[in-house]
């Protein structure tokens, strides 16, 4: 007498079962197993559509939280100055502005322009030493007026003038656009974009987070145990800096609220 057989067999993986149903002939299985199976595909691919955008992907930003823009605009002026008294008119000699993702925390495009300076063309020893900034980078730059009109295209370029991707400057202290910014185009009498009349002072978020005021740029990077990289007074230095402050507050669920306006 022979030994029977012993057949094992392996369970399927569910969807394979159900594949295996699908295909069968049985009709009145058939619509209610399409269904089931249509909503297993569209669970799954949702699924994977919210892991694509979910911020808990992206490596360290674990506590962003929603934020009222979509994106920031680090801007960090740098102009004409002596040592021990106020040049009239103050010019602005360098405008950067860095474009970051208020989701993915990455810079997404540069605007960066050195200017040249209309009434005191000549630069002092003591603004070279501070910013970097040498007479050849400002001799032959285009002047305000065309600056901030390349600066504008930058905007359209960027599809930043779409009301769908609200946006906001971002600086250290109210200088930028409260100050420098307003003195130069009234002195000239340029007329002001009204994308520049709202502003967040980096510092009065920061000083919410930590519970102190900072004294500047370098306070606040020490404050979140961040390494200062780049010349401090660069323009763009202190563009990418302030962005790391910014970030760092965002990865720290700090949401940002405008903190100044005309």
């Amino acid at each position: 007498m022979t030994k029977p057989e012993v057949v094992i067999v392996k369970p399927k993986p569910k969807v394979e079962v159900v594949m295996c149903i699908y295909k069968t002939s049985c009709n009145l299985l058939k619509p209610i197993v399409q269904r089931i199976f249509r909503q297993n595909i569209a669970i799954s691919t949702n699924c994977i559509n919210m892991a694509a955008v979910s911020d808990t992907n992206l490596p360290g930003t674990n506590n962003l939280q929603p934020q009222p823009f979509k994106y920031f605009l680090v801007l960090d002026f740098e102009a004409t100055c002596e040592n021990g008294r106020t040049i009239v008119p103050q010019e602005i000699i360098e405008f950067p502005v860095l474009k970051i993702n208020a989701v993915t925390l990455q810079t997404e495009s540069v605007f960066h322009q050195y200017v040249q300076p209309k009434v005191n063309q000549q630069l002092t020893p003591f603004c070279t030493e501070l910013t970097g900034i040498i007479q050849d980078m400002v001799d032959g730059q285009p002047y305000i007026e065309e600056v901030l009109e390349k600066f504008h295209t930058w905007l359209e370029e960027n599809d930043l003038l779409n009301p769908e991707n609200k946006f906001i400057f971002v600086t250290c202290g109210d200088w930028d656009l409260k100050t420098m910014l307003t003195s130069q185009l009234r002195y000239f009498g340029i007329n002001r974009a009204p994308y520049f009349n709202k502003w967040i002072n980096i510092k009065k978020p920061c000083s919410h987070h930590t519970n102190e005021y900072p004294k500047g740029m370098m306070a606040m990077l020490k404050k979140l145990d961040l390494t200062h990289e780049g010349r401090h007074h660069s323009g763009i230095d202190d563009c990418k800096n302030i962005g790391r402050i910014l970030t760092e507050l965002l990865r720290r669920g700090v949401v940002f609220k405008p903190t100044g306006k005309l």
